[in-house]
C-alpha cells in the first residue's frame, strides 16, 4: 500500500496497513433495504428540527376544516402532518381535543382509508407508545415479526430505548424485555437484550486505532475463520457509537478491501443479518443517499412505483 506518512495499524504483523485518517473524512452511509411492500415501516417517521411559524391554534382549526362537510382535504393534512415534529403534532391533537371536544385520531379514522390512514395515525402517536405498541403486536399470538423488533430496536437511541421500555411497561403491564427473551432465540436474542440494555456508546468521539482493531477483529470473526463468531460483530454494532461504527466501515474497507456491507450479506444470514445490517442505519437522509447509490433510483421514485394516492403523497412529503 505504500508508505505511511502517518500512523498506520496492521491486520497481522509485516501485512496490510490501515493509514490513520482524519476524522472530518470517515463519512461512511448507513446500511438500508428497501421493503418495497407499500406498506408502512415499524419506524414512526419524525421530523427533526421545529417547523418555523409552528402555530398550534391555526393547525388544529386547519385540520378541523380539513375535515367538516362532504369530503376531505387531503392535501392539507398531509401538509400538516408531514411538516411538524412529533412533539409539535401532540401539541395539535391536544388543542384540537381542548377546541372541538374530540380525538383528532377517532376524526381521521372517519375521514380517511387504507394505508394513508394508518400511516397519519401513526404519525400522530406518541413515537415511544407507537412503538411500543407495535413491539407487542410483533410478539403477540403465535409467531414473532423479527423485522419489526429489529427494525425498531436496532434504531433507536439508548434514552429512546429506555423511554420504550417504560411505556411498554405502563400500556401492558410487562417487561419488553422478558418478552424479547421468550420471543425470540440464538444470537438475534443475544443482540436485541443488548441493545435494550441502553448502553451504547454515543459520544461524538472518533477513536482511529480503536476502529483499526475493531475492522481487524470483524475480518477475524468474519471472513479471517472457518465459521463466523457472531460475539465479535455483537460487540462491536450494538456497543459502538454510530460514528465509531463509519469509522470502522471505512477501516474494515481499507484493511480488507471490501465494503462491510458486503461481509456481512456473505457472512450472516436471515434475521441476524437484517439485525446487523439495520444497526448501521444512521439517518434519513443517509438512508436515501445509499439507496440511490445501490439501486440507480432515489427512494422517493422507488415510493412513487410501490405506493399511489394520498399514501403516496404523505410518504414523499416525509421524505422530503
Amino acid at each position: 500500500m505504500g508508505n505511511c506518512h502517518s500512523r498506520c495499524y496492521t491486520l497481522s504483523e509485516g501485512s496490510q496497513q490501515l493509514p490513520k485518517r482524519d476524522t472530518q473524512l470517515l463519512e461512511v452511509q448507513p446500511l438500508s433495504h428497501p421493503s418495497g411492500s407499500g406498506e408502512p415501516e415499524a419506524q414512526q417517521p419524525a421530523k427533526a428540527r421545529s417547523h418555523q411559524g409552528f402555530d398550534v391554534d391555526r393547525d388544529a382549526k386547519k385540520l378541523h376544516k380539513a375535515c367538516k362537510g362532504m369530503g376531505t382535504d387531503e392535501a392539507a393534512i398531509i401538509e400538516i402532518l408531514s411538516n411538524r415534529t412529533s412533539e409539535e403534532r401532540q401539541q395539535i391533537k391536544h388543542k384540537y381535543k381542548a377546541i372541538y371536544g374530540k380525538d383528532l385520531e377517532e376524526v381521521l379514522k372517519g375521514e380517511l382509508r387504507g394505508n394513508f390512514k394508518k400511516t397519519a395515525l401513526a404519525l400522530l402517536d406518541h413515537p415511544n407508545e407507537y412503538a411500543a405498541r407495535e413491539l407487542q403486536k410483533a410478539m403477540k399470538g403465535l409467531g414473532t415479526d423479527e423485522t419489526v423488533l429489529i427494525e425498531v430496536l436496532c434504531t433507536r437511541s439508548n434514552k429512546e430505548i429506555i423511554a420504550i421500555k417504560e411505556a411498554y411497561q405502563r400500556l401492558f403491564n410487562r417487561s419488553l424485555e422478558s418478552d424479547v427473551k421468550d420471543d425470540t432465540s440464538g444470537s438475534l436474542k443475544k443482540i436485541l437484550v443488548a441493545l435494550l440494555q441502553a448502553g451504547r456508546d454515543e459520544g461524538d468521539d472518533i477513536d482511529i486505532d480503536l476502529a483499526g482493531q475493531d475492522a481487524k477483529d470483524l475480518y477475524d470473526a468474519g471472513e479471517g475463520r472457518w465459521g463466523t463468531e457472531e460475539l465479535a460483530f455483537h460487540d462491536v454494532l450494538a456497543r459502538r457509537s454510530l460514528k465509531q461504527l463509519r469509522a470502522t466501515f471505512q477501516a474494515y474497507e481499507v484493511l480488507i478491501g471490501k465494503d462491510m456491507e458486503e461481509a456481512i450479506e456473505e457472512e450472516t444470514s436471515g434475521d441476524l443479518k437484517k439485525a446487523y445490517l439495520t444497526l448501521g442505519k444512521v439517518d434519513l437522509q443517509g438512508i436515501k443517499a445509499k439507496f440511490q447509490e445501490k439501486y440507480q433510483k432515489s427512494l422517493s421514485d422507488m415510493v412513487r412505483s410501490d405506493t399511489s394516492g394520498d399514501f403516496q403523497k404523505l410518504l414523499v412529503a416525509l421524505l422530503h
